[in-house]
């Protein structure tokens, strides 16, 4: 373990942990979500809504930050309103008569 003030600089295990870098990176989550909100309006609009949504936050790094990371804002915003869309289409096919569209 490492006492105070010492660092890791005698533990290389921990070091390499921390720098470790696996899965796609953050411009590659900002693009498949924006691909997956696109693909959204046109199909499955209740399932890749979410994940669109999902990709863009995980791009930006799960804050909101203004790194320039325009797929990923693109993907949260489009992802959001592929969900509402989706939620409001089944909402209108649920109810009697014709629905909502």
């Amino acid at each position: 373990m490492a006492g105070f003030g010492r660092g890791t600089s005698g533990y290389p295990r921990s070091r390499g942990r921390t720098w470790q870098r696996t899965g796609p990176d953050r411009a590659t989550l900002g693009i498949i979500g924006t691909i997956c909100a696109v693909a959204g309006f046109f199909a499955l609009g209740i399932v890749l809504g979410p994940v669109a949504m999902f990709c863009g936050w995980q791009s930006m790094g799960r804050k909101w930050s203004n790194d320039g990371n325009v797929p990923a804002l693109v993907a949260l915003i489009l992802g959001a309103i592929d969900t509402l869309l989706a939620i409001i289409a089944l909402a209108g096919a649920a109810t009697w008569g014709h629905g909502l569209l």
